[in-house]
């Protein structure tokens, strides 16, 4: 007997089901709030240096603002202050519209910048003065946090196969509210960094943890709603932090506010069930038999509890050893599953260097940051209502294939198209951006149907590794073009044709049981 006729059999997309997801959407809907969050908190305002030192006692100190900042710090080539150098002495005949500054002795501030707050009333780079020669610890800080998460992912995978998805989802809501808050308090740098880099490590169990306890609780009809649901959790965080974002301008209470959330999900969690599925696997039928017939009890099913007992149970998994520990070793054990996490893991790489590659790189909106923020975000919304249709209609394989394709095609005309037709590149990078998302949409759902019951969370922890370490050479890949202006694009659209590639020889899922054992994958044909 498999699983899934226990669940056709107590309803597999009933009320308990439902529950099961709206806890979860809860709790996931903090995740884009701080994956994003390096946007606003360390966003870098316009700034000069504090020339307050040049005040000689005369004619500076009687001087309108913006006649002390032409006679105290150089111009720059687009006719703006320079952020990071400042004049000597006061230079008084620019006053008299000299443009001969070329030979004017100048400095690097010496006694900080000034900066504007209409924007933001606060942030790290203005808290820290992490501008100028410190400007790559502003950088640093969202490499820090995404470090934090490829660790989380690895740690969080092998733990919730061990201990369970319940305990360890408690687990990720308490430490990564509890790093968040106190990193809106940090009194230095160093701990807003290491705070953060927790922050990081916590918060990523959430994303593991919530997806698999949600697939392995519904039928094989309702897991692409599953899948499009958490996705569009994502993108709902992603809509409303622009708007608290807009509201909230300082950056220590941007942290708190997005973090709060968790409160919520943390009170939600008691009525969040064990994964019976994991019970099941790990020899805990006893355990399972309670929350089967309390799924049973809610979706309105009480005639079939007198089935569920543990000997039925016990017939469910019989091929592998129960109360065995299964770990990141056994992903490479056997043959199939070793081809299965080198091909999710290529894939995974190569969809999260071409999501982020796309979202750092689209132009041509001229809004404003709230503004920009919100439209990535909406821009994602037909995308994923796309993905549900078609995961169904043509399948994950080629949902997957035929989106990171796209994704490849419209780089490709990006490369092409010449750069002073801005509006036409940036209707295309934003259509990119949506079939990047679907197939980011995509991989995740298709990667949990791959891997069995026992390793699912040990597969899981390993590709959202591997897609951080995507993340974290984005950047690097971005400033490639010192070398060549395009070959960033050649490289994001190099990756999209290798990711659907690699994906073409994924077996496909649609409509087919979960495999419980290892010995499910190597018996299969694919």
């Amino acid at each position: 007997m498999r699983f899934e006729n226990i669940l056709t059999d107590i309803n597999g997309f009933g009320r308990f089901q439902i529950t099961i997801i709206a806890i979860s959407f809860l709790g996931r809907f903090t995740l884009p709030c701080h994956f994003m969050l390096n946007n606003f908190i360390a966003a870098v305002p316009s700034h000069h240096c504090d020339i307050s030192s040049l005040d000689d006692g005369g004619i500076f100190r009687n001087l309108s603002q913006a006649e002390k900042l032409i006679v105290g710090v150089p111009v720059q080539e687009d006719g703006t202050p320079s952020s990071c150098q400042m004049f000597t002495d006061p230079q008084y005949h620019l006053l008299r519209n000299s443009s001969n500054v070329a030979d004017l002795p100048t400095v690097s501030c010496q006694n900080g910048w000034v900066y504007d707050h209409s924007t933001f009333k606060s942030t790290i780079t203005s808290q820290w003065d992490l501008v100028c020669d410190r400007r790559s610890k502003n950088k640093a800080t969202a490499t820090i946090f995404f470090i934090g998460v490829m660790f989380g992912a690895l740690t969080f995978g092998g733990l919730s196969d061990r201990f369970g998805r319940r305990i360890m989802l408690l687990v990720s809501y308490v430490f990564a509210m509890l790093f968040a808050v106190t990193s809106a308090f940090s009194s230095s740098y160093v701990m807003f960094a290491v705070l953060r880099f927790f922050t990081g490590f916590s918060i990523t169990g959430i994303i593991l943890v919530s997806t698999a306890i949600s697939v392995e609780w519904v039928d094989v009809e309702h897991r692409k709603l599953v899948g499009v649901v958490d996705s569009l959790s994502w993108t709902f965080g992603n809509i409303l932090f622009a708007a608290i974002g807009y509201f909230v301008t300082d950056w220590r209470w941007l942290v708190v506010s997005v973090t709060s959330p968790l409160i919520v999900a943390i009170v939600s969690w008691r009525w969040m069930p064990e994964s019976a599925r994991w019970l099941i696997a790990n020899g805990k039928l006893e355990q399972a038999q309670v929350y089967l017939k309390r799924c049973a009890t809610v979706n309105q099913r009480e005639k079939l509890i007198h089935s569920l007992k543990t000997e039925t149970l016990s017939t469910i998994v019989v091929t592998e050893k129960r109360n065995r520990t299964y770990s990141y070793i056994d992903l490479i054990r056997t043959p199939k599953m070793r081809k299965l996490v080198l091909s999710t893991g290529i894939v995974w790489f190569c969809v999260a260097i071409t999501f982020y590659g796309i979202s750092f790189n689209i132009t041509g909106f001229k809004l404003n940051i709230y503004l920009t923020q919100f439209t990535y975000a909406v821009i994602e919304i037909p995308a994923k209502l796309c993905v549900y249709y078609l995961l169904d209609k043509i399948g994950r394989r080629c949902t997957e294939v035929g989106s990171l394709l796209m994704v490849a095609a419209c780089l490709g005309i990006n490369i092409m198209v010449p750069k002073d037709m801005s509006v036409f590149r940036t209707v295309v990078a934003v259509v990119g951006k949506g079939f990047s998302s679907a197939s980011f949409s995509t991989i995740v759902l298709y990667s949990s149907e791959l891997y069995p019951t026992v390793l699912r969370q040990n597969g899981m922890g390993y590709n959202s590794s591997m897609a951080r370490v995507g993340v974290a050479v984005t950047p690097f890949i971005l400033l490639l073009d010192d070398v060549w202006r395009d070959l960033p694009q050649v490289v994001l659209c190099s990756a999209a044709v290798l990711g659907a590639i690699v994906a073409r020889t994924l077996a496909e899922t649609r409509n087919k049981c979960l495999a419980e054992t290892i010995e499910d994958i190597e018996g299969s044909s694919s």
